[in-house]
């Protein structure tokens, strides 16, 4: 049977996720503020307004509980009216979310909640076309995974707009999950060595994984019974011999040289996983803007 790679989804549980927005809104607001908005304050402080924020091109919403925890930050008594939800598809100039609350606040939370909003739904815009490309492939099983190459203190934000993108978490971090890469099979001495000595802390990990560079290698990670194998930078030909020689005993995880030009293609040698860098760091911000009335 098929060993099951279980993900850890205490992280995405509403509260803690809400916990971790809550924190990131609190630095991002500090970096932005400093000891206060000298703009903003030209406005009367007891002015509101009301906020249209917009979407100027088609894209994955994602970045709520963001947008709401910067805005609830400077004005707990905003109101907010959510038009597309996180994991959503929205249209150009459309709108996605309305805002009444104190107009110093919102003047001041602009530029921050716009930053999350284009950052998150950049993610899980450039996910979904990722998942949707290997969704053509006949017969594919394969899941878009995402990788560590994440913005410092950010990344279990990414991570969830992955997740909005219809794709797969990779582990979060180097604590909770076993990933034996090509130095640490040098520092290990072998293949065989580092799964062995892997074998200590498996009870603690999510799932252990090692990395080959070669078909040699897969032989020998197999034989030392390896249950999940990412295959570093192979072609599609030694991509196809890998699933043939593997038959089953492990999943096979790809990275390297994976593009919206080359992943359906990979898709197609039957591997179970495609793990994507470009998911979280070779993103373009989706464009939005923010427009206020005076109520």
């Amino acid at each position: 049977m098929r060993p099951r790679h279980q993900v850890n989804d205490q992280y995405f549980e509403d509260d803690t996720l809400a916990l971790h927005a809550h924190a990131d809104a609190i630095r991002a607001l500090d970096e932005d503020l400093g000891t206060g908005d000298l703009t903003a304050g030209l406005v009367d402080p007891r002015q509101r307004s009301q906020a249209r924020v917009m979407a100027r091109e088609a894209a994955v919403i994602c970045g709520r509980l963001w947008v709401e925890a910067t805005l609830l930050r400077l004005d707990p008594q905003a109101e907010l009216v959510w038009y597309v939800r996180d994991g959503q598809s929205c249209s150009a100039n459309q709108v996605i979310l309305e805002i009444q609350g104190n107009s110093r606040a919102l003047l001041s939370g602009e530029r921050t909640l716009l930053n999350f909003l284009q950052l998150l739904s950049a993610v899980a815009t450039q996910t979904a076309a990722y998942v949707r490309a290997v969704e053509q492939v006949p017969g594919n099983r394969a899941r878009i995974v995402d990788t560590r190459k994440t913005l410092p203190g950010l990344r279990l934000a990414q991570k969830y707009a992955v997740r909005c993108g219809g794709g797969s978490n990779h582990r979060i971090g180097l604590y909770d999950a076993v990933l034996i890469k090509e130095n640490h099979i040098a520092a290990a001495g072998g293949v065989t060595a580092a799964l062995q000595r892997a074998a200590e802390v498996a009870a603690r990990a999510s799932f252990v994984e090692i990395e080959v560079e070669s078909l040699d290698q897969l032989d020998e990670a197999l034989a030392a019974g390896a249950q999940m194998v990412l295959l570093d930078n192979m072609n599609l030909a030694q991509l196809h011999e890998a699933v043939r020689l593997t038959a089953g005993r492990a999943i096979l995880e790809v990275s390297g040289g994976v593009g919206l030009h080359t992943v359906a293609d990979i898709a197609a040698t039957g591997v179970d996983r495609i793990s994507v860098g470009a998911l979280t760091k070779n993103i373009q911000a989706i464009d939005f803007s923010m427009r206020l009335t005076q109520l």
